[in-house]
């Protein structure tokens, strides 16, 4: 099992390959009312206030997401591993009332740095890229989300689960357990 920043490094890195590949930002993505740069624009924005809330943590800012995507991706994943890398985040708490106490790695794993795998599917739809995912870490996260349904829809973060036939590959019955239609 790789660390927490091992994982990010590699998801973080795949996300930033598909941004540096995005050619128009204003394209439709799978989010309904989102584009590509919202796609991004998410991912960067949430962060910092839930890691400076529940720990304390302030994350550097970057460019501006509008004026430049790329840079601001570069540099907010960029000061994410950098909390990761560093020893000493692992004695951090973090302290949410919905999500309970847990290290800060932790923290940024379940709900960050899975939060980026599955906006690579998004950006990738949005802008015409290769869409392919991990078939192992689909179904281990779609395992892990079907205990944790009920808490999901609730949250209004995702969408009604679509349909998909009983034999679908893991991307797929992952992508509809969020509310995506692949």
């Amino acid at each position: 099992m790789s660390s927490a920043a091992d994982d990010h490094r590699t998801t973080a890195a795949r996300f930033g390959e598909l941004v540096a590949g995005t050619t128009d930002w204003s394209a439709p993505a799978p989010c309904e009312g989102w584009t590509a740069l919202d796609v991004v624009r998410h991912l960067i924005e949430w962060l910092p206030g839930f890691l400076e809330s529940g720990a304390g943590i302030e994350l550097p800012a970057g460019p501006p997401v509008d004026e430049d995507p790329v840079g601001a991706w570069q540099a907010h994943a960029a000061a994410v591993q950098a909390v990761l890398d560093d020893p000493a985040s692992a004695a951090v708490p973090f302290s949410n009332r919905h999500t309970g106490d847990m290290p800060v790695p932790a923290a940024i794993a379940i709900f960050y740095t899975s939060d980026v795998f599955l906006h690579t599917w998004d950006l990738a739809r949005a802008t015409g890229q290769d869409e392919h995912l991990d078939p192992q870490r689909c179904a281990a996260m779609l395992e892990g989300m079907r205990s944790a349904e009920p808490a999901m829809r609730a949250s209004g973060e995702f969408g009604p689960a679509v349909e998909v036939p009983a034999d679908a590959d893991p991307q797929t019955r992952l992508l509809a357990f969020i509310g995506r239609r692949p």
